[in-house]
């Protein structure tokens, strides 16, 4: 039985009992499927969002028939598959793809489970039943006739990062920081396990006896942890610490188990670490120990390399039935090399096996299963590769052509350092017109090569201070697709220092992404060289929306005290008059004239108004005067007459 490794490895799994086949999820999202015994790549399968939602786990279902290399016929077209035909893959994007080694391609898909990925798939070894666990916290129970939820629990407060189901189909294990023992029938909690710091990545029944014989075991392993926990299921439900713990070189990436099935049968293990290591380790589980225990054997493979050996990863480990051979697979995810009959003794501590690796990475592919077709290519043809843009092929000159040029050249050819000041004049200057921005364009991308391929920081340094986007846009899209990884390397170390320094670094990168993403697509590594980027994008930004919450109630407080400053300083204006003006009748009382501006508005107003009065009046006495009128009196008037 084997068990998946978690995130940090890849998924990869022997066929069960036979070993017979293997199947392996790239970094790339690609399932592939390869024959042990012919050393050939049988079957590949390519997900239509393999890119976006790649697979995290996989899981062959129950033995009961290998899987068979014959068509079927008609009458057979419209029955189900075996299960032992079928692999189960869980995905990023929250769904689980159903695969038919038989037919060749997906046999159906479940959607609508999970609302986060799915770190881990197991098969009801009965029923055509399957169980998911993901990160959304949930375990969902999936019909395989119908394609569809038949339950859906929570199982814990964390993600649900690996499952475990006994053989007899009536408990399930399931791990996040904490590990849990469900009851199927009831969907209720049996047991609950403590002691991991970390994410448990692995989970493995390790007896085939029922917990009411005193007589169940289970191990585990959690993430950056070098210890394999077993824990002991008893009846009484005192069973909070593991009894057993097996020592290991680094975190375990791959398990296989051979189970007990009484207490005088050891436990055999196979665990492949992460840093390449096997050790396998036999047991019998009757009882607590307090020491770890050291592996039995432990086991690496290595590659002669300029005449010292160079340590190669293993990826998945098989126990045979005859427990003395074993089963490895080693090298590269893209082209295994797998190897049978290996045989250990116990004798020998430490076994390294000398293997020429990079003469065996011929990549063999069934030509019936293969659409790929290889262009025949006459031995008298050449090959143009293409070259930097705008250069082409030397021309071959005489000897007096050649020496003409070399004085040319020797008088025109500017140095590097002529180039960055003739960069530093036309980034500063505004008024450049279309050709000479063509031409600045050509020196960026030329230069930009040069410095990449000679480290020059200062070169570098230099062009990537500019500011202008259009610039930044056509430099990167006249680079060769050679230059675009390195270019990416260089931008992801500079991203590291100052935090003024990504403002730029920031528009160089979107200017990468955008215009070689069809490049990017078809690397097969994608995932591994852009995720250190994409994690140090988003540890930059995880604070980010933490410091505007804080920014905001920061900003009430201060508010808020100005405020109340505010308010005092209203509450302490002096209510006595500064300035008493009387004139005839009225009395003009200011208070506070220097605060009170409304107040010193109206006065004025009022003066004004009496001002025009009396210059009416004035008026009108002039105009009496024009017309001849008397300033007498009436009784002069009278006298006169």
């Amino acid at each position: 039985m084997a068990a998946d490794g978690g995130r940090a490895a890849l998924p990869c799994v022997f066929s069960p009992k036979s070993q017979q086949f293997l199947a392996l999820c790239a970094q790339d999202g690609r399932l592939r499927i390869w024959n042990t015994d012919s050393k050939t790549l049988q079957q590949e399968y390519v997900p239509s969002a393999h890119l976006s939602a790649a697979c995290t786990c996989v899981t062959w279902g129950p033995c009961r028939a290998e899987v068979p290399q014959r068509k079927r016929r008609k009458c057979e077209a419209g029955l189900a598959p075996e299960l032992s035909d079928l692999l189960a893959l869980g995905t990023a994007a929250g769904s689980v793809l159903i695969y038919s080694t038989v037919k060749g391609d997906l046999h159906c898909t479940l959607e609508g489970g999970h609302s986060g990925p799915v770190n881990s798939v197991q098969w009801h070894p009965e029923d055509s039943v399957l169980y998911s666990g993901s990160d959304d916290t949930h375990i969902a129970e999936w019909d395989l006739q119908t394609g569809k939820v038949r339950c859906k629990w929570k199982a814990d407060r964390s993600a649900v990062s690996s499952l475990c189901i006994s053989s007899d189909g009536k408990l399930l294990l399931s791990a996040g920081m904490t590990i849990k023992m469900w009851n199927l029938e009831t969907k209720e909690v049996y047991r609950k396990f403590t002691g991991h710091s970390t994410m448990v990545t692995t989970l493995c029944f390790a007896t085939t006896r029922p917990p009411d014989s005193n007589g169940m075991y289970f191990l585990s392993g959690a993430a950056h942890d070098r210890l394999l926990s077993v824990w002991y299921v008893r009846s009484d439900g005192k069973d909070k610490n593991s009894v057993v713990s097996f020592t290991l070189t680094d975190e375990p990436q791959h398990i296989d188990l051979q189970t007990s099935n009484c207490k005088d049968e050891p436990v055999r293990l196979a665990v492949v670490c992460k840093d390449g290591q096997l050790h396998l380790f036999e047991h019998f589980l009757n009882g607590p120990c307090k020491k770890p225990l050291s592996p039995v054997c432990s086991l690496q493979v290595s590659t002669m390399k300029a005449d010292s050996p160079v340590p190669v990863p293993l990826l998945a480990a098989a126990l045979s039935a005859d427990r003395q051979n074993l089963m490895l697979a080693y090298g590269h995810h893209l082209q295994p090399v797998m190897e049978k009959t290996v045989k250990y003794s116990k004798n020998l501590r430490h076994i390294c096996l000398v293997r020429d690796v990079h003469g065996t990475l011929s990549l063999s592919v069934d030509t019936a299963v293969s659409k790929v077709k290889t262009p025949v290519v006459n031995k008298q043809s050449k090959v143009l590769v293409p070259g930097l843009p705008g250069h082409k092929a030397p021309i071959k000159l005489t000897p007096n052509e050649a020496e003409k040029r070399k004085k040319e050249d020797s008088t025109t050819e500017m140095s590097i350092e002529e180039r960055l000041e003739q960069i530093e004049l036309s980034v500063g200057g505004r008024d450049a017109g279309k050709g000479t921005s063509s031409l600045q364009t050509d020196s960026f991308a030329v230069l930009l090569v040069q410095g990449l391929e000679s480290k020059d920081q200062r070169i570098l340094t230099k062009i990537f201070q500019t500011k202008k986007e259009m610039l930044i846009k056509n430099t990167v899209a006249r680079l060769p697709p050679q230059a675009v990884l390195p270019l990416l390397e260089e931008l992801s170390s500079r991203l590291q220092g100052h935090p003024f320094a990504a403002l730029l670094i920031v528009q160089w990168f979107k200017a990468v992404l955008t215009q070689h993403t069809s490049y990017l697509s078809s690397l097969p590594d994608l995932v591994s060289q852009l995720g250190s980027i994409y994690h140090m994008i988003e540890s930059r930004v995880k604070l980010y929306q933490q410091l505007t919450r804080l920014h905001g109630k920061l900003y009430l407080l201060m508010t808020q005290v100005a405020t109340n400053n505010s308010a005092k300083n209203v509450g302490n204006i002096s209510h006595k008059a500064k300035l008493v003006y009387e004139e005839g009748k009225e009395l003009f009382i200011f208070l506070n004239w220097e605060e009170d501006e409304a107040a010193m508005e109206l006065t004025e107003d009022k003066k004004n108004h009496k001002d025009e009065e009396d210059d009416e009046e004035d008026d009108m006495n002039d105009e009496s005067k024009a017309n001849g009128d008397s300033d007498l009196d009436p009784e002069n008037e009278s006298e006169e007459e």
